[in-house]
Formats: C-alpha cells, sequence, structure tokens
C-alpha cells in the first residue's frame, strides 16, 4: 500500500524538530515566484525523498505524494502529511470531489504549515476514477470549481490545480481553455499542466505518461490567452536547459521522473533558476548530509531502505553508481542497519580512481 494513501499508524515519528527553519519566509511563502518544481509521484515524493531532495536544492518547490481527502479525514494525520519544516518550500496534493471535505484538508494543510494547497485533477489511475477525483474531474469544470472555491475560502495559502490538456475526446484545445476559465473565475491563479492528454481507459497510468503526444504548443497558447495566470508546463522534461528554454513561454516547469531517476540534474538548480550563491554540494556531501537524519530515524525503527531506496541515484551516470547502489540495495534491507552503509558505500566511491564526486 502506498505511504500517502494508507492509514497505518507510525507511532513517534513527528521528526519536524530536525530542523530549525521556519515554515515558510517572505521568500519563500510566495507560491506564484517559482520557476522550477518537482512533480507529486506516487511511492516516490514522501517526506524522505523531500528530505534528501533538500540536500541538493534548498529552493525548488516540492509536493508531497496525492493524498487523499478520505484519508486525511479518517487517517493519522502526522503519518500521512508529517514532514520537517527543512522540506518547505512544500505543497501539499490532495485528492477528492467533495467541496466540504477537501475545504477541511485544505485547513487542516494550512494549520500543518504547508505552503500550498493542490488538487489533483490529472491521474488517470482506476483506483483514482473509482473515487471520482483525480483526471475524470476535467470532463465536470463546474465540480471543480466548487472545490477551489470551498478550499480558497477557507485558508490563506495559494490554492492551485495540476491537470491534464485533455481527456478523452475532450481534448480540443478549447476544452483545456473553457477548463481553465472555469476555475481562474473560481479563484485559482495557478495551473500546473502536464502537456498530454489522458486516456481514462485502455492506458496503464505509465503509458497515459508516455504514449500520448506531448503538446508544448497548447500550454503556451494557454499562457498567452491567460497572461495573469500562472502557467507551469509539465511532462518529458528530462533537462534542466529544457527548462530554461521553456521559460520563453511560461511562468514555470515541473520536471516528474527524471528528478527521481537523475536526482543529482538540480545541484545547479538554486543558482541556475534563483540566483542562488551558495556552494553546490558534490554527491558525497549530499550523502554526508543525510546521515544524522538516518540515525534519528533507524533509532526510532524505521527500516534504512525506507530512506535510502530513495538515495539510489544520487551517481546516477558517475564511476561507482553501480557499488554504491549495489551496498544501498544489499545491505539497507538487513535487521538493524544504519547509517554505516551509507559510510561504506561512500567510502567505496571515494577509493574509486575514476571517481570524481
Amino acid at each position: 500500500m502506498s505511504y500517502a494513501l494508507g492509514t497505518k499508524k507510525l507511532a513517534d515519528f513527528d521528526m519536524t524538530c530536525l530542523s530549525e527553519a521556519p515554515h515558510s519566509s517572505p521568500e519563500t511563502s510566495d507560491r506564484l515566484t517559482f520557476p522550477i518544481s518537482i512533480a507529486p509521484m506516487m511511492d516516490r515524493t514522501d517526506r524522505h525523498y523531500r528530505y534528501f531532495m533538500r540536500q541538493i536544492t534548498r529552493r525548488t518547490l516540492l509536493y508531497t505524494e496525492m493524498v487523499t481527502s478520505a484519508a486525511i479525514k479518517h487517517g493519522d494525520k502526522d503519518y500521512l502529511l508529517g514532514f520537517s519544516p527543512m522540506e518547505n518550500p512544500l505543497a501539499l496534493q490532495v485528492g477528492g470531489d467533495n467541496p466540504q471535505d477537501l475545504a477541511e484538508c485544505a485547513r487542516i494543510a494550512e494549520a500543518m504549515g504547508y505552503n500550498e494547497i493542490n488538487l489533483n485533477v490529472g491521474c488517470p489511475s482506476d483506483r483514482v476514477q473509482s473515487g471520482h477525483f483525480g483526471a475524470c474531474l476535467m470532463k465536470t469544470p463546474d465540480l471543480v470549481a466548487k472545490c477551489i472555491e470551498a478550499m480558497i475560502a477557507a485558508i490563506k495559502i495559494p490554492v492551485s490545480v495540476k491537470h491534464r490538456i485533455g481527456v478523452d475526446d475532450l481534448d480540443r484545445y478549447e476544452d483545456m481553455q473553457n477548463f481553465v476559465k472555469t476555475l481562474s473565475e473560481a479563484g485559482c491563479q495557478r495551473f500546473s499542466v502536464h502537456a498530454r492528454k489522458a486516456w481514462l481507459q485502455g492506458l496503464s497510468p505509465k503509458d497515459n505518461r508516455e504514449v500520448p503526444p506531448l503538446r508544448y504548443g497548447d500550454v503556451h497558447r494557454l499562457k498567452q490567452e491567460f497572461p495573469n495566470l500562472f502557467i507551469e508546463i509539465n511532462g518529458g522534461f528530462t533537462l534542466l536547459e529544457q527548462a530554461q528554454e521553456q521559460l520563453q513561454y511560461v511562468d514555470g516547469v515541473m520536471i516528474g521522473r527524471a528528478a527521481y531517476d537523475n536526482p543529482y540534474l538540480f545541484a545547479t538548480c538554486d543558482r541556475e533558476f534563483f540566483g542562488d550563491k551558495n556552494p553546490i554540494r558534490g554527491r558525497v556531501e549530499v550523502a554526508e548530509a543525510m546521515i544524522s537524519y538516518i540515525d534519528q530515524w533507524t533509532a526510532k525503527g524505521l527500516k534504512l531502505h525506507k530512506i535510502t531506496r530513495h538515495m539510489l541515484q544520487l551517481f546516477y551516470g558517475q564511476a561507482g553508481s553501480r557499488i554504491w547502489k549495489r551496498i544501498l540495495t544489499d545491505k539497507s534491507c538487513i535487521a538493524g542497519a544504519g547509517s554505516e552503509v551509507i559510510r561504506e558505500a561512500m567510502a567505496a566511491i571515494l577509493n574509486n580512481p575514476l571517481s570524481n564526486a
């Protein structure tokens, strides 16, 4: 069961004391200023991945996995929504179609210190459709508008929407235009647009990320016709150079799978997109920065692989990547394993004569 959708209790795992950083600050609290973000991804963007990515980029906007409104209302909120302030700026992505329930979730998110709440109107999975949320909601823009209105009325932090360019036969530009117009009239100012349509039947979620053709031009046109809205584009981007190019046409770029498969891709992000002058951490420095975090969580009983599974691709494309992954994979599942596994893997990297880590 996915961490974000489940309701299993994990006692005493509120680790918000790990950082003295505030929940938000003047330079991070305005969601509409972020030119780059990492997409919400099920079974990937949990709190451990996010903390890991914060050792690489401090300014990129991060998202949680999608959490259903029912899980938030009835589940263990600390387990489902808990995070370290170090993870901010951070948006909570929710799934649901009941305005009152979503408003309650929005109030909870704001009280916990999230910087934004984002409504999922893009996921095409059968499980999500059965709950009548995700991409199928693109067929009912008036209902989505009611959800947006209810959330905006309940909180002060921004409310945004992540959606597709179309769904099934509602895939004309004019269909998306009407959807965005309806939601903007309800008060939504931020739209993260996956530049592929979604087929609700016949394609798996994976295929829906790959098979429908990318239509970047439709998203660029959307920005031209709604210049006062913040339009972020998503879909198929694997390089920061591609993101920079897209910023000629839109306000922001969201990167998904590439951020997981090659996390160090974001090492120069703060400098390139935010003008940050701080030194860029090397890969080994990133690994070292995770040691105290690992020690605190494993002392609470968390299995090491729950954290290290997100770190496997840290040395993507580098000499020593194979041995790094082998050590983490083989030894993180051993009972009682802790940060010594990271230290061993780091030593193997540093002792590799071809490594430039």
